[in-house]
C-alpha cells in the first residue's frame, strides 16, 4: 500500500477551498501515515487573456506555516504532516525561487510548470488560443527543461505532461513516441541530475485513464534508469487525497519499479512498494 501522499493543497493554495484540517483528517480516514502539503508559489502569475477570474497562486507563507506547524502538532500521533511547497517555474525566476526556498525548511520542493511564454493550460481557451494541440504541448515540454536549468533546488519535477489535462482532445493523440525528441532529453536530465519524477494521480482525476506522466513515459523513464520517484494526488480536496493509488501501485509493480520516495528535511526515504 502507498502510505504517503506528496502533493496536496488546501486553501491556502488559490485553486483550492479546503481547510488544512479536513486534508489531515481525510488522509488519516484512508489510512495514510503519512502527507506533505505543497502549497503553489508561482512568481509573476499574470492575469489570462480572457479570463476576468483568473487567480493569482502565491501563498501567505507566514499564515501558512503557522498552521501548518501547528496542525503537524495536533496529529503527530496520527500521521507526519511535511512542509512542502510546489514551485511554478518561468525560466527568469531561477534566482528568486532559489532564494525563496532557502528561506524555509522545506521537507519537500516541487518544481512545475504551469506557464508557457504568460499562458498556463489551465485556462484552455487562452492557452490554445490561435495554436493547434500538438504546438501547444510541444511549447509545454520545450519549456521543462529551460526551467530545469534555471532552478535546480528541487526534489522532484511535477506532473511532466500536465498541458495534457487540458489540451482539445486531452491524451487522444499524445503517445511518447510522438513527443520523444523532446521528452528523451527531458528525462534524461531529470536522472542525471539525481532529482526524482513524481508520478501524479490527477491524470486519472481528470479522465485521462492515465497518471502524470503517461505509462509510455515512464516506462521510458524506466529503461534509461530512472528509479527515482515520488507520489501524489495533486488534491486540492479531502476526497481527492491518494486519488486510485491502489491502481497506481499496481501500475508501477508491472512497469518494474520497486520502491518510491518520501522526502523528509530535503531527503529521500525509500518506501517498498506491494
Amino acid at each position: 500500500m502507498i502510505t504517503a501522499d506528496c502533493h496536496m493543497h488546501s486553501a491556502f493554495s488559490a485553486d483550492s477551498e479546503a481547510p488544512m484540517e479536513t486534508m489531515i483528517l481525510s488522509a488519516i480516514d484512508k489510512g495514510l501515515d503519512t502527507i506533505c502539503f505543497t502549497e503553489h508559489m508561482d512568481y509573476d502569475y499574470p492575469p489570462q487573456p480572457g479570463e476576468p477570474d483568473s487567480l493569482e497562486f502565491t501563498v501567505d507563507m507566514d499564515a501558512y506555516v503557522k498552521k501548518l506547524f501547528e496542525l503537524k502538532e495536533k496529529y503527530c500521533r496520527h500521521i507526519e504532516v511535511l512542509f512542502g511547497v510546489e514551485m511554478g517555474m518561468m525560466p527568469y525566476l531561477g534566482d528568486r525561487c532559489r532564494d525563496f526556498v532557502k528561506k524555509y525548511p522545506f521537507d519537500f520542493v516541487i518544481a512545475s510548470t504551469h506557464l508557457v511564454n504568460g499562458r498556463d493550460p489551465y485556462y484552455p481557451k487562452s492557452y490554445f488560443d490561435g495554436i493547434s494541440e500538438e504546438d501547444g504541448y510541444r511549447r509545454y515540454f520545450e519549456t521543462i527543461i529551460e526551467n530545469m536549468k534555471a532552478f535546480t533546488d528541487f526534489h522532484t519535477y511535477g506532473h511532466i505532461d500536465y498541458v495534457v489535462r487540458y489540451g482539445p482532445n486531452q491524451n487522444k493523440n499524445y503517445s511518447y513516441k510522438k513527443y520523444r525528441d523532446i521528452l528523451e532529453p527531458t528525462l534524461k536530465y531529470i536522472i542525471q541530475s539525481g532529482k526524482a519524477l513524481e508520478i501524479n494521480t490527477g491524470g486519472y482525476k481528470y479522465g485521462l485513464g492515465q497518471p502524470h506522466p503517461h505509462l509510455d513515459v515512464l516506462q521510458a523513464f524506466k529503461s534509461m534508469g530512472g528509479e527515482l520517484i515520488t507520489i501524489g494526488a495533486d488534491a486540492h480536496a479531502p476526497q481527492h487525497v491518494a486519488f486510485d493509488f491502489a491502481r497506481l501501485e499496481s501500475v508501477l509493480i508491472d512497469l518494474g519499479f520497486k520502491y518510491y520516495a518520501v522526502y523528509k528535511q530535503g531527503q529521500p526515504q525509500m518506501r517498498k512498494l506491494g
